[in-house]
């Protein structure tokens, strides 16, 4: 698609956006989320003339190359209940396809770089059961081989990325770094320093002590709904902006980013862009992660059993919405936060959650739930068996999940969908009881919390369409 008489695509040399900013910033996980918080919060920064971000993408080409025509320019179009606000994003500075590995090590070795940002999601840090880095698996052997022998090597893995950056850091004795991770994960801090730090030990324990008294790991907690991007939404922002973007995204109007940690090197004016700083963020990310992502969760899987495809569609379901409602009732007691925040923060939810224009598919959310439901569901649902509870708001998302496992709402799409899917099928209730042994063995055993889930399975499937 051309708009007549504009430019073919966005360009720093059109005056579509002010010039490129010098790269003090590094981002690894260059995708939708990445360009619509961390690079927006910059991007809305009032020092952002001072700070561009080099961003290098996973293992896929298309975002970065697209991007890489564009100058790295690109439109992020906040999609509210009743209208759209386009704003060019003009904070990467430079895009990379993942395997432009000389570029990683050149960049992040860079004395002018203070801060590295990643978004792998939780599957990209490379955890073994134990919590630490899984060094048993066969990509994160071939990288830890590679690096061995050349530390300048090409690797795949995140934690192996990362590790062959602060070699090269460290060779260029270019001083201190923050590591910013922002996935979606609990004590997202605490899990990169331990899978980069045993990588490193791995390779030469020499580079694991530079690591431990010269990058310093900040914790966060992100949030801003980013659905994929359809088709028809190029189309809406060429219209918008009068010229092509083959690289938008589209968000919600609401964002969040809450920070704890040390940045040594310095780092943009985000809390000027509504970011906040705090000395713990733990109370935080219990109320996104429980209330926000387990209510997607019971969206995902519960909505898609009533027939919905989109979170507010679900929302918009009486029943959906009973459903969230005592989940959150039962949830809300293990947060330590008064009830007004808490009715503050449902409320803006419920509003969310029901923007239609978002069109934020269930398919989505419903990817990698064996990843998801042990930070999003089971403490809430420990803490009520310590207790002595049984709490069926949150067996029911459970129930919902192991009724997506058999095949009741869409193809299972998960990083253990083949650990999964067999032990799923024939007898509910022995399906019941080897899901939740995959998730947390020691509640396997907990005969009813297996009989709950195992109820409530069978009778969300009567609702399946």
């Amino acid at each position: 698609m051309t708009v007549p008489g504009a430019p073919t695509h966005l360009s720093r040399s059109d005056g579509a956006a002010r010039q490129a900013a010098p790269i003090r910033l590094v981002h690894l996980g260059l995708g939708n989320f990445f360009r619509a918080h961390q690079a927006w919060f910059t991007e809305r920064a009032p020092d952002a003339e001072d700070w561009g971000y080099a961003a290098f993408a996973g293992r896929g080409r298309e975002l970065a190359t697209a991007l890489a025509t564009q100058d790295g320019l690109y439109t992020l179009l906040e999609r509210g209940p009743v209208s759209d606000t386009a704003l060019t994003i003009a904070s990467v500075s430079e895009a990379h396809v993942g395997a432009d590995h000389p570029a990683w090590l050149e960049n992040v070795a860079s004395a002018q770089v203070a801060a590295i940002t990643i978004t792998v999601t939780e599957a990209g840090y490379c955890r073994g059961s134990d919590g630490g880095l899984d060094a048993d698996r066969s990509d994160v052997t071939v990288d830890v081989g590679r690096l061995r022998a050349d530390i300048t090597a090409p690797v795949t893995t995140a934690p192996g990325r990362l590790v062959a950056g602060l070699a090269a850091r460290r060779f260029a004795d270019s001083g201190p770094v923050a590591l910013v991770p922002c996935d979606n994960v609990p004590g997202n801090g605490q899990i990169a320093r331990r899978v980069v730090g045993d990588f490193a030990e791995l390779v030469e324990p020499g580079l694991a002590d530079w690591i431990e008294q010269s990058v310093t790991v900040v914790t966060t907690v992100v949030d801003r709904i980013t659905p994929r991007l359809g088709a028809i939404d190029i189309e809406t922002v060429a219209k918008a902006i009068g010229r092509l973007d083959m690289a938008p995204v589209v968000t919600e109007p609401f964002s969040e980013w809450i920070l704890a940690g040390a940045f040594t090197a310095g780092r943009p004016r985000w809390e000027d862009a509504g970011a906040r700083f705090v000395d713990d963020v733990t109370t935080f990310e219990q109320r996104k992660l429980w209330l926000l992502n387990g209510a997607h969760s019971l969206l995902a899987y519960g909505g898609a059993l009533l027939g919905h495809r989109s979170v507010a569609e679900a929302i918009a379901d009486d029943r959906c919405r009973e459903w969230v409602q005592q989940w959150w009732a039962v949830a809300s007691l293990h947060l330590e936060q008064s009830d007004g925040e808490v009715a503050t923060y449902e409320n803006a939810l419920v509003e969310r959650f029901a923007n239609a224009r978002m069109r934020d598919d269930l398919s989505r959310i419903a990817e990698d739930g064996s990843q998801k439901l042990p930070i999003r569901v089971l403490p809430v649902l420990r803490a009520e068996r310590a207790v002595g509870r049984i709490p069926y708001a949150a067996t029911r998302i459970l129930a919902a999940w192991l009724c997506h496992l058999r095949g009741r709402s869409g193809p299972v799409r998960d990083v253990r969908a083949r650990d999964l899917v067999a032990p799923a099928s024939g007898d509910v209730l022995g399906a019941a009881r080897q899901i939740i042994d995959l998730l947390d063995p020691p509640l396997s055993t907990d005969e009813a919390v297996v009989a709950a889930v195992a109820e409530q399975c069978e009778e969300l499937a009567h609702f399946a369409r």
